[in-house]
């Protein structure tokens, strides 16, 4: 089975062109969702009931995991001990994980977390204080899929059962990882489309305003033949695929992502009942 989602649900025009878009708007066209919210604060848990009761049975989320907790230099204002924010993390999020809702936790790792024993140690932690809860791993380094580790790389994932997440983005020099169709958890791999878009991408985290224009790419239909082609081939290697749509800066995540949907000739069921059917 492949699912298809996006990053977020407000942002995207296609989903209520006409109105302010809710999570039940989304849960009415894509069955997954990636929620970006929980990289830069760890939601309420008034929050996480909302969206486990406002969403279908079969409907789930795919949390990023709070930035402090991948190492990421830009929330270093956060004080609280690094155990502390995992257990408050957790705790937070045990209703949703409770209600089967939770894909998986997204552990995107910063471009500069590269191959070393440190960062090796530190993943073996975040399985260890993560106990079995489902975590997929994208890295941003290139060291990771060098020559020299990249065997090594994947068997550490396939060792602490993490999903390895496989990168669609431009090949700039210094924060780009290689397209890598390779699973390594027999029950489910991700894919996350950032686009393609070079120049976005090349000036690094750095740039002003570098998440308007990284993320603004459409897709042709080429390039999503190439995209669906290695998601077939990831689903021989493990039982479900999800492929999530990141290249929203100008509306194209969506409109892709349904493109996409129709070349896989799938028909979703169980989702929310879209507001036109209503009437």
């Amino acid at each position: 089975m492949i699912h298809i989602g996006l990053t977020g649900w407000s942002d995207h025009e296609l989903i209520a062109p006409h109105s302010k878009r809710k999570l039940l708007d989304y849960a009415a066209h894509f069955p997954v969702v990636e929620m970006d919210t929980s990289f830069y604060a760890i939601p309420s848990q008034k929050n996480i009931l909302n969206w486990v009761d406002s969403t279908p049975e079969g409907f789930q989320f795919i949390p990023k995991a709070y930035g402090p907790l991948t190492g990421h230099k830009r929330r270093s204002e956060e004080t609280r001990p690094l155990k502390e924010l995992f257990e408050a993390y957790q705790t937070t999020f045990h209703p949703m994980v409770e209600s089967g809702k939770v894909k998986a936790f997204l552990f995107q790792f910063p471009p500069y977390f590269s191959c070393t024993k440190e960062s090796v140690t530190y993943l073996r932690f975040v399985r260890k204080i993560m106990d079995e809860l489902p975590i997929a791993v994208e890295f941003r380094h290139r060291s990771w899929y060098s020559e020299e580790f990249k065997e090594g790389t994947l068997n550490l994932l396939r060792e602490l059962r993490f999903i390895h997440v496989v990168v669609d983005q431009p090949q700039t020099p210094n924060n780009s990882v290689p397209f890598t169709p390779v699973a390594t958890h027999p029950d489910k791999s991700f894919i996350r489309l950032h686009g393609r878009n070079y120049q976005g991408w090349l000036g690094g985290d750095d740039t002003k305003d570098w998440r308007a224009v990284r993320t603004l790419y459409d897709y042709s239909e080429e390039e999503l033949e190439e995209i669906k082609q290695a998601a077939l081939e990831l689903e021989t290697q493990s039982k479900e695929v999800t492929v999530i749509f990141n290249n929203n800066s100008g509306g194209h995540a969506a409109p892709n992502a349904k493109t996409f949907q129709k070349m896989l000739g799938i028909d979703y069921e169980g989702l929310a009942p879209r507001q036109l059917d209503l009437f």
